[in-house]
């Protein structure tokens, strides 16, 4: 077993009997999750097409994220996005763990971590995964993504300044030995399923030649003003899930996160009008253009308010085709998550990261 310390209990715990009819976990409110959209991939298993995330930057704590998780399994989600490098899994572990034995067995949940970019190293990657298995007190994770393509280290808060001096391009060769071990994780029983994230059409083409085992997900920024058309139907066209963070445009990012020319999603006419229309939060109307779209939104909020808001946004009436095609036209090309801290040489820019040219910077 992969964290034996905590298996037994989750055995013990995985056929809970109801209380009253209802699992002793769910509140009054709840959605069924059984009305939640699911994606199939291409395994054939089934994920919940809208998962809390669990970045909370620099405004919500390790302890509040736990929380929001807590709570948003009380009242429907089964899909969360966590990571490593967020410095919280230690904390949402036990969550699990009570979720689990309080009514919610652990097959009907959908995890996913990653691999932060100190840890591409051949020797590193198997054990990296185990320790957030053992923060995670979990047996086995759904899927486990390399978090971003570069090994640029850099230590969380950093300003955009920020380098690396050990800093280097995509290499493929290397990223490859990042991979074989990731497909190591498949087969042994560790991780379901195997992902990108932050990757471009150049890199997942390479990828896709060579891999044993190839991406179930891919990690993308996407929202109404950032709705990458190529890579999102790359990834559909290969049979790759794509997963949406930024999902209502991230308007809780850091500053040291912005720029002058970003956009904001929720203040668009467009989506704004559309919200006034349907009674609900233009961050609501970003959700469901997402699940309607065919991509996956992961957003965070530590507020049951919002969370609740969330998923019953994307259970509820969906929006019309003249909705869709509205909010189709505001794309604006504006990526939020620029970057900068992974350029390796003097004289970038944070666009050299994301091959625009459809080639692989060097």
């Amino acid at each position: 077993m992969a964290n034996g310390q905590y298996c037994n209990r989750i055995a013990r715990c995985e056929s809970p009997a109801p209380v009253d009819g209802k699992l002793a976990l769910m509140t009054h409110d709840a959605v069924d999750p059984a009305l939640v959209p699911q994606r199939t991939l291409y395994t054939g298993a089934r994920m919940p097409a809208i998962g809390l995330g669990t970045f909370g930057s620099d405004h919500v704590s390790a302890d509040e994220i736990a929380a929001a998780v807590k709570g948003a399994a009380e009242v429907g989600y089964r899909h969360f996005d966590c990571a490593s490098v967020y410095g919280n899994e230690a904390q949402i572990g036990p969550v699990f763990e009570d979720i689990v034995c309080r009514g919610i067995p652990r097959r009907e949940l959908w995890i996913v971590s990653k691999l932060w970019n100190d840890k591409h190293a051949e020797e590193d990657v198997i054990p990296s995964c185990r320790k957030s298995l053992a923060d995670l007190r979990l047996d086995y994770l759904d899927v486990y993504l390399v978090h971003w393509p570069f090994p640029n280290f850099h230590p969380p808060g950093c300003d955009v300044t920020s380098r690396s001096p050990a800093a280097r391009p995509y290499i493929h060769a290397d990223f490859m030995k990042t991979w074989r071990q990731m497909e190591k994780l498949v087969d042994l029983g560790l991780v379901k399923h195997i992902g990108t994230s932050n990757m471009t059409v150049p890199k997942l083409e390479l990828l896709l030649r060579d891999a044993r085992i190839k991406p179930a997900v891919n990690e993308m920024e996407l929202h109404p003003h950032f709705q990458q058309p190529e890579l999102f139907e790359f990834v559909r066209s290969n049979g790759i899930q794509p997963v949406g963070y930024c999902p209502i445009g991230s308007p809780n990012r850091p500053e040291r996160d912005r720029t002058p020319e970003d956009t904001v999603d929720i203040e668009d006419p467009v989506i704004a009008g559309i919200a006034r229309r349907v009674g609900v939060h233009p961050a609501v109307i970003c959700l469901k253009w997402a699940v309607q779209r065919g991509q996956t939104p992961i957003p965070l909020s530590s507020k049951r308010r919002n969370y609740l808001a969330n998923l019953q946004g994307v259970v509820s009436d969906p929006l019309t085709t003249e909705d869709m095609r509205a909010i189709a036209a505001i794309d604006k090309r504006c990526r939020l998550i620029k970057g900068q801290v992974f350029l390796w040489k003097a004289g970038q820019t944070w666009e050299d990261l994301w091959d625009l040219e459809g080639v692989i910077e060097q």
